[in-house]
């Protein structure tokens, strides 16, 4: 059943309603209500970079994650999960470990990034050390086989051991890590009628949304009624290869067809890419025949398995220790040949599942997260430019020459300068400087402004600018200290009125195929809602750029358009305008925050409220530095200091009289960061290129000077007051 977004929209406000008056319930009465949430209002996520850990890489006290991973699923890597029962209990030592490693191996040489998951002294470890595979692997007892229902006891009483697919799965989803390599699948055992024996793999599969790679389900298990059970399940189920037979573990035929057939990693990628968006709440399990060199043995070792079951139930093996037991019984009877067979075919479904990870990344442009929490973002090409939509103004600027002055109609020694700026246009600028080649669309009048406008912007694509007659151009007239700090402006901005969703429409195309569009508060509020409508439709980030206090809150003065903004960049004063529109106060005057901690302690405040509905805050705080604010978590109720990641970087240190004028400052710390995300960097160094740019901007009369260009690459020119960034 399809919802209307009216209805969609009035259930998502109902919601949020309810969970503020009741939030230990709300989630537990309303499930289906709180996905409809979800959808609606952090699908805008898919734009930005997940970071998974906080400063101690711990989540709850129970899962630790390695560094590795946290950098890789922050940065949008493709990161493939790994079991560990096949360390554990599945292979003897020292070709577990071995094994478990050249995996490892096998998965970073196809461009991907392992995540080995355990259990160790009651931590979940995502990411593990050679040195801790060894531990795990050279153990001959008192490890668990921790499957879905084993982890309570198993942290509980600090235990270790590798997790199972089930087990492994849990965890992955979790992680929000798309997909899962392994060997074999457990299944329907034989004799099910009599043992009610169904591995819990299968009812994970059918619960979970993480795709699984595998070679399929080894032979001792009834294939024909696991396939079913899988059906029954909900579970995609597919063979990747020349032909649809399912594959039976060390043979590449089983007897039985697969319900779908997919001839190459790409094709698994799209699937992939395609369940993700439906948000299915069930896994895909991708079945890998094994390597052909390694095939030939398979008959052979069918037959000692077919002996080693019936020794298994001569000896009256059941559950969870059958399968070790004919495992190491067929590799007996076959003198190794099965753990040479069995060791290929995971290397080789470690190769196919990190493939898949790359070119489900490439799908998604440059991140792939889980079902739920779909990270993208879009990879800058020549082809796909930023758009910016914004204010075109004449700036005038009067500065005074003298350190006192009073309003007594004196006249004072200063200078007047003239110039244009606009908080859109300056970012369109600053982005064209950094050979971004954006479209920009505004409007001016056709008046004795156009000449000069059109000559001071002769480096930019003006083709989006819409010439009207009657109108005058914006105007403003801004008034400095002599320190540079802005007193006051007085604005003419009419024509920007004319910026309408009939005109912005003549340019969706481009809109729609943009990496990013970033708009300013100059705008109406139809137009702004009409831009986040047509770029949540087809998944294109927004950057919305307040321009002062009366127009940052015009996304919240629209029905949606707040929650399908990606990125802001307010400064204090619109960022507390923000918080007290969002939260439905009247206006207050703010605290004191003449320290630095008591101003990030002000944000910190906001930010939980305005987080995760937009899922990236970039607060700039004038002498202070700039606060990068990110979500850590998709839920839409009120976020807590665990699920924000919150880092403040310093500014620059210049000299007094090094600044010129802070105008235009924050306008090229915009553009720099947006060329920098657009490239696919992550928000750390986005945040230095901005910073850097600001700082040419703050030593030069021109709102966005010429060496806005030295910001594009500078992953370490920028060089932090205190020597790195504050995390807080």
């Amino acid at each position: 059943m399809m919802l209307s977004r009216q209805l969609a929209s009035a259930l998502v406000k109902t919601y949020c309603e309810v969970f503020k008056r009741c939030p230990s319930i709300c989630p537990s009465i309303y499930p289906s209500l709180q996905l409809h949430c979800c959808r609606l209002c952090i699908s805008n996520t898919s734009h930005i970079s997940r970071r998974l850990s906080c400063s101690t890489n711990q989540i709850n006290g129970l899962l630790e994650v390695s560094d590795e991973i946290s950098s890789a699923l922050h940065d949008g890597k493709p990161v493939v999960a790994l079991e560990s029962t096949i360390i554990t209990h599945g292979m003897p030592y020292p070709e577990n470990v071995n094994t478990a490693l050249e995996v490892e191996t096998i998965v970073r040489e196809n461009g991907a990034v392992p995540a080995t998951i355990a259990v160790l002294d009651g931590k979940i470890h995502v990411g593990v050390t050679a040195d801790q595979l060894e531990w795990l692997g050279s153990r001959s007892s008192g490890l668990y086989k921790i499957s879905r229902r084993d982890f309570p006891v198993v942290l509980s009483k600090a235990g270790s051991g590798g997790t199972t697919v089930s087990g492994t799965m849990v965890v992955a989803h979790k992680m929000d890590i798309p997909i899962f390599v392994t060997g074999g699948i457990g299944g329907v055992h034989r004799g099910v009628d009599a043992t009610m024996d169904i591995s819990a793999d299968l009812t994970e599969l059918g619960r979970t949304p993480v795709a699984v790679v595998s070679a399929g389900i080894k032979s001792i298990l009834d294939i024909g009624k696991t396939l079913e059970y899988l059906e029954t399940q909900g579970v995609c189920v597919s063979t990747l290869g020349p032909t649809g037979d399912f594959p039976a573990f060390f043979s590449p035929v089983s007897g039985f067809k697969s319900p779908h057939q997919l001839e190459s990693v790409k094709d698994a990628a799209k699937m992939i890419d395609s369940w993700a968006r439906m948000c299915l709440q069930s896994g895909i399990l991708i079945a890998v025949p094994i390597p052909e060199a390694f095939a030939a043995t398979g008959e052979g070792i069918e037959a000692a398995i077919i002996s080693a079951t019936e020794e298994a139930r001569a000896k009256n093996v059941t559950g969870r220790d059958v399968t070790p037991f004919i495992l190491s019984k067929v590799n007996e009877q076959t003198k190794g040949a099965s753990l040479h067979a069995n060791i290929a075919l995971v290397k080789n479904n470690a190769a196919v599942g990190s493939q898949i990870a790359v070119e489900l990344n490439r799908i998604k442009g440059g991140n792939s997260g889980g079902a739920l929490f779909n990270t993208q973002r879009r990879c800058y090409s020549a082809s796909s430019r930023p758009v910016v939509i914004g204010g075109t103004i004449v700036d005038f600027y009067a500065q005074f020459n003298a350190d006192k002055v009073e309003m007594n109609g004196a006249t004072y020694p200063g200078s007047v300068r003239q110039s244009f700026g606009g908080v859109g246009r300056n970012i369109a600028d600053g982005l064209s400087r950094l050979n971004a080649n954006p479209l920009f669309i505004s409007a001016v009048g056709c008046d004795s402004h156009l000449e000069s406008f059109q000559d001071y912007c002769s480096h930019m694509d003006l083709s989006g600018v819409t010439v009207l007659d009657g109108h005058s151009t914006a105007t403003y007239c801004c008034v400095l200290q002599r320190s540079g700090e802005v007193m006051y402006g007085i604005g003419d901005m009419m024509i920007h009125q004319e910026i309408t969703p009939q005109l912005v429409s003549q340019f969706s195309e481009a809109i729609v195929s943009a990496p990013l569009v970033c708009m300013d508060g100059n705008i109406s509020l139809a137009t702004i809602e009409y831009i986040c409508e047509l770029c949540f439709k087809h998944d294109v980030p927004v950057w919305f750029e307040p321009t002062d206090v009366y127009k940052a809150t015009k996304p919240f003065e629209t029905r949606t358009a707040y929650t399908q903004l990606t990125y802001t960049s307010p400064n204090i004063r619109e960022l507390h305008q923000m918080w007290l529109k969002h939260r439905g106060f009247t206006d207050s005057q703010l605290p004191d925050l003449s320290s630095r901690d008591r101003l990030i302690e002000f944000c910190h405040d906001c930010v939980l409220d305005l987080l995760p509905t937009i899922p990236v805050i970039v607060v700039t705080l004038g002498r202070h530095g700039v606060l990068l604010c990110e979500c850590l978590s998709s839920s839409k109720t009120r976020s807590d200091r665990n699920n924000v990641a919150i880092k403040h970087y310093p500014a620059c240190e210049l000299s007094h009289n090094s600044i010129v004028s802070v105008s235009g400052a924050g306008d090229c710390l915009a553009a720099a960061m947006i060329y920098n995300i657009i490239q696919g960097h992550d928000l750390d160094l986005c945040v230095r290129a901005g910073l850097l740019a600001a700082q040419h901007s703050l030593q030069s009369h021109h709102a966005v000077p010429a060496s806005i260009i030295q910001s594009r690459e500078m992953s370490e020119k920028y060089t932090f007051p205190s020597g790195k960034k504050n995390k807080l």
